[in-house]
């Protein structure tokens, strides 16, 4: 729903009260607060795309610093890009971008990418295996969890799946992955909150829309386990086929994408997806190759070679889906995101390639939204950890910016995704967002809520709240009991409502308030 949408059905619906202590609650019309909530609303339809760089991606090789230009020819002599090819990007001479990404120049140069320097997080792990399962998890080195840090998200939004789900307020698959299985970043407490996909063409051909799967006839051993997840995840599929295959054939892409592109043709199914009316939150796609140990450059020229090619791939894939997204009207609604396990050590081997290092920059990219181009600043290369770069932003920083600042999440919410109070990387400008207060906020608890909420605040003043409003995700009111207990504080009876999350405003004292409360079961 768009803000001009929202703001007509709201208001058509302005006239319905809400009673508080025998006295009628009045409408708001068309206020501050109604054009706040439409923001609101906005918001609800945002999408992320998370890109996975299998392999623990050169990160000094595609985000150069032109200001150590010596010192990083000299640690890597055999691979280092000349300072003459490098991609320059607008409102800097200190950082320079490896010159296949000219895609993501055009991006940044368009104020659509930020650039968050030297991402990793404390007592980095260098295997494959332990380091992607600490990204995919938001673990700490020294901690295994067994949920994935979007799982864990997508199960707080969406209690209850897969069982409650599809409802008329979210009718469509959490979460997209475009692969044969799903991510471990998308796995929730019982199993994954998403949905692999391989092809949306052939989706519902493949597993039919009225497969009877039992996943719980298997033998409880290692390998009927195994069988009875794949048999899970094919139930799941299977209850979304109808749906994908209609988003699939009404959506049409409007840009011409690259051939030979595994990661293109992987963002391609994505905005084909998101252009067919399909409401999934997440998608999730990844390619291969960056564990460049050897010949990562062309002997003969160093801008070319394998590293080059899989560049170029990222490169060339976001900027033709960002401006597919343009062409169809919704690029402000997608913001992504890129990350490998790793970064590779400052200094090349002499197989002309580079071995497990730690810290890396990424790419943040949004239709609109990006205030700060980069986040911290080129890695100190004479300042290396045992040839490694050294961590200026913790990678939870980026999850819990995306949480709050794109998704709209709460504080509160993030840090519990996370487990810790993670600072967000300053990536996106100020938004008003679903789960901020457009104006000043009051308290409220327990939210989330099952039955009974209270609403409490030393600003509603003398007189007490005059009106009080709740709102669905969907813009319309909703009614619900609410009981005075004096003119601070008010309880009110949610046990009605559907689970999901909704808007509580009040008008109190000349004073405009809202908070998010999120109904759970």
């Amino acid at each position: 729903m768009n803000r001009r949408d929202f703001i007509q059905y709201a208001s058509a619906g302005v006239m319905t009260p809400v009673a508080i202590g025998g006295v009628s609650a009045q409408a708001y019309g068309q206020t501050e607060f109604l054009n706040a909530l439409a923001s609101v609303a906005d918001v609800n339809d945002r999408v992320l795309v998370i890109i996975q760089l299998n392999g623990g991606n050169d990160g000094l090789n595609m985000v150069i610093p032109l200001d150590q230009m010596s010192t990083y020819t000299n640690i890597r002599s055999n691979i280092a890009l000349p300072e003459s090819k490098v991609g320059r990007l607008n409102n800097t001479l200190v950082t320079g971008i490896h010159p296949a990404m000219t895609g993501m120049r055009d991006l940044f140069n368009e104020g659509k990418v930020s650039i968050v320097h030297s991402v990793s997080y404390p007592s980095a792990s260098q295997s494959h295996f332990r380091a992607s399962d600490i990204w995919f998890t938001g673990a700490s080195s020294n901690q295994v969890l067994t949920t994935g840090w979007m799982g864990r998200y997508l199960d707080k939004e969406y209690p209850g799946y897969p069982a409650a789900y599809p409802t008329t307020a979210m009718p469509d698959p959490l979460a997209i992955q475009i692969n044969f299985i799903t991510s471990t970043a998308l796995l929730g407490p019982a199993q994954s909150m998403a949905l692999a996909v391989q092809n949306p063409d052939t989706f519902a051909t493949l597993v039919g829309d009225k497969v009877s799967i039992d996943p719980t006839a298997t033998a409880n051993t290692m390998a009927g386990r195994s069988i009875s997840y794949i048999r899970q995840q094919q139930t799941i599929s299977v209850q979304y086929a109808g749906i994908i295959k209609t988003a699939a054939g009404k959506g049409k892409n409007m840009a011409v994408y690259p051939t030979g592109n595994g990661l293109a043709d992987q963002l391609k199914i994505v905005a084909r997806l998101i252009n067919g009316g399909l409401r999934t939150k997440v998608y999730y796609v990844s390619i291969g190759g960056f564990d460049t140990h050897a010949t990562q450059t062309d002997a003969s020229d160093n801008t070319i070679g394998a590293h080059a090619n899989l560049l170029k791939m990222v490169s060339d894939g976001v900027k033709v889906f960002m401006d597919d997204l343009k062409l169809m009207g919704m690029e402000k609604r997608v913001a992504g995101m890129t990350f490998s396990e790793f970064g590779r050590r400052a200094g090349s081997n002499s197989a002309r390639g580079t071995d497990h290092g730690q810290a890396a920059p990424l790419f943040v990219f949004a239709g609109e939204g990006i205030k700060t181009q980069f986040v911290g600043k080129n890695p100190n290369l004479s300042d290396l950890d045992n040839n490694t770069i050294r961590m200026q932003t913790d990678f939870r920083q980026v999850y819990s910016a995306l949480l709050t600042d794109w998704l709209g999440e709460t504080t509160a919410t993030a840090n519990n995704v996370l487990g810790k109070d993670y600072e967000p990387a300053p990536m996106f400008r100020q938004i008003v967002a679903a789960t901020e207060d457009p104006f000043v906020t009051f308290r409220m608890y327990p939210n989330p809520a099952d039955s009974e909420v209270m609403i409490e605040s030393e600003l509603f003043g003398p007189g007490g709240v005059q009106s009080l409003r709740v709102a669905d995700m969907a813009g319309r009111f909703v009614p619900v009991p609410v009981e005075k207990l004096n003119n601070d504080a008010y309880r009110l009876s949610v046990r009605a409502l559907p689970i999901g999350n909704y808007v509580v405003s009040v008008e109190a004292n000349k004073r405009k308030l809202a908070n998010r409360l999120m109904v759970v079961r």
